[in-house]
């Protein structure tokens, strides 16, 4: 099977013509090494040498030189807006309070559909809508993968966040 061993950018796969694409979710656009099969039926292995995001509109390089196009796959999302900038931040904060990949866009932020959390938005002030697009959190700020952490965020912890560095979250 034909390995896909690196990732090329937006930038530069606007230069090139892939010979097929493959339309994964967000989860599947971050990984290492797993077996693929793209949208006109080519099976592949992606084999990176550590994990990392792709973005959609990026490409896959395969071991003879052609690439192939990755497309986001549209997820099940809630689009969150607010009135205004201020609310519009506060609900923001309150998102990565929690831990919750977001992403951001001029007037709204998206994220994955949590009815708790829906709710605690509405609570706030939030504007809601559900909409189904390619999801493309923020990678935060160490630039690893978001991901929540085995369990529940709802709006009362009763417990502490230990993230190393002397840097704790205390909710």
């Amino acid at each position: 099977m034909i390995r896909a061993t690196a990732v090329v950018s937006a930038a530069e796969m606007e230069k090139l013509s892939a010979i097929d694409s493959v339309t994964l979710d967000f989860d599947d656009r971050y990984r290492r090494r797993i077996a693929l099969q793209a949208d006109g039926g080519l099976t592949f292995l992606l084999d990176l040498p550590a994990a990392q995001p792709i973005r959609h509109g990026e490409g896959l390089r395969l071991e003879d030189g052609s690439v192939i196009r990755v497309l986001g796959r549209p997820e099940r999302l809630v689009a969150v807006a607010a009135p205004d900038a201020l609310t519009l931040a506060r609900l923001a904060w309150h998102l990565g309070n929690r831990h919750l990949p977001a992403q951001f866009e001029q007037g709204r932020v998206l994220i994955r559909d949590d009815h708790v959390i829906v709710d605690m938005l509405r609570g706030l002030g939030a504007q809601i809508e559900i909409v189904s697009e390619p999801f493309q959190p923020e990678g935060g700020a160490y630039g690893q993968h978001n991901h929540d952490h085995g369990h529940p965020h709802d709006h009362h912890h009763d417990h502490h966040h230990d993230h190393g560095h002397h840097h704790h979250h205390h909710d």
